[in-house]
């Protein structure tokens, strides 16, 4: 009897109510509808990057970059030419770059405060394309430098309106996967990491196939 008068409540109360009400809308509604503001893929997309290992290890990845190759190289005023010690640094991006065919890499431009913010805009992407043109001169493929991006002059490492060669730079970053290799098309993300992890642990930090392949647990 209880029960009855429970559900005839019930159904009084959602009599007096419209379709565009919430309590209606909810009451008939999908389970858990009422839960999702639109980024409930979002969030399960971001919880298999990571339990696959492939947000992790791209940030791990990004951080070695950052710490074991000189990331940046600098210009003369006014100017996208690469000059030796520019090539150097770059000749060792390319080296650290080819290791780890499965992964991508952005160049950003970078600009002094002097001259107008659109010239330097145009100038810091000059900059960026000459970088990525001497990479792919080294063997990378032009396909994992995901993008050429200035910043012009809105990015600069010290805050001064005179000429300062430290500004005038571009930056390497990794900045993700490469969405048809095989290695991550098949998810097979740890087949990265062990790679990783022995060539750390060889001399030198190089390893060939053949290392690889012999080495055991």
């Amino acid at each position: 009897m209880k029960y009855v008068m429970t559900a005839a409540i019930a159904a009084a109360t959602l009599a007096g109510c419209s379709q565009d009400d919430p309590t209606y809308s909810s009451f008939y509604s999908e389970a858990g509808s009422q839960l999702d503001a639109g980024g409930f893929g979002n969030a399960t997309m971001n919880n298999s990057l990571v339990q696959s290992g492939q947000a992790d290890y791209t940030i791990n990845l990004a951080r070695r970059f950052a710490s074991e190759v000189n990331s940046t190289v600098n210009f003369a005023f006014n100017s996208a030419q690469l000059d030796a010690s520019a090539q150097a640094t770059l000749v060792q991006q390319a080296n650290w770059i080819r290791q780890f065919p499965e992964v991508r890499f952005r160049v950003y431009g970078h600009t002094d405060l002097v001259g107008g913010n659109a010239y330097n805009q145009r100038l810091g992407l000059r900059r960026a394309q000459a970088v990525v043109a001497f990479l792919t001169s080294q063997g990378i493929d032009r396909g994992r430098l995901e993008a050429v991006a200035s910043f012009g002059e809105t990015q600069p490492v010290v805050a001064t309106q005179n000429q300062e060669r430290r500004n005038r730079r571009t930056v390497t970053e990794v900045s993700g996967f490469v969405q048809n290799h095989p290695a991550v098309l098949n998810g097979k993300y740890a087949e990265v990491i062990f790679r990783d992890y022995v060539t750390s642990a060889t001399v030198g930090g190089q390893v060939t196939e053949t290392e690889v392949a012999a080495s055991g647990g």
